[in-house]
């Protein structure tokens, strides 16, 4: 089969992530934001852990489309 999903979902999920991980580097300083999880600055924990799956896509990616040209 010529159809590859691990691009398109490593796309999603490096973009995502990286505009969540933005996010939470803007809004570190709100204590008030981040009360409600006991201090912890979720956004940009899964932004992180998004971004680090989505980068992990692409490469599978491009590993596969590279070993098809050979």
């Amino acid at each position: 089969m010529g159809i590859d999903i691990k691009f398109p979902i490593g796309l999603m999920f490096s973009l995502l992530g990286l505009l969540l991980s933005l996010y939470g580097l803007f809004t570190n300083g709100n204590v008030e934001l981040y009360r409600r999880s006991l201090g912890v600055n979720v956004n940009l924990w899964s932004g992180c852990g998004m971004l680090v799956f989505g980068l992990i896509m692409l490469f599978f990616a491009w590993r596969s489309k590279k070993a098809k040209t050979r």
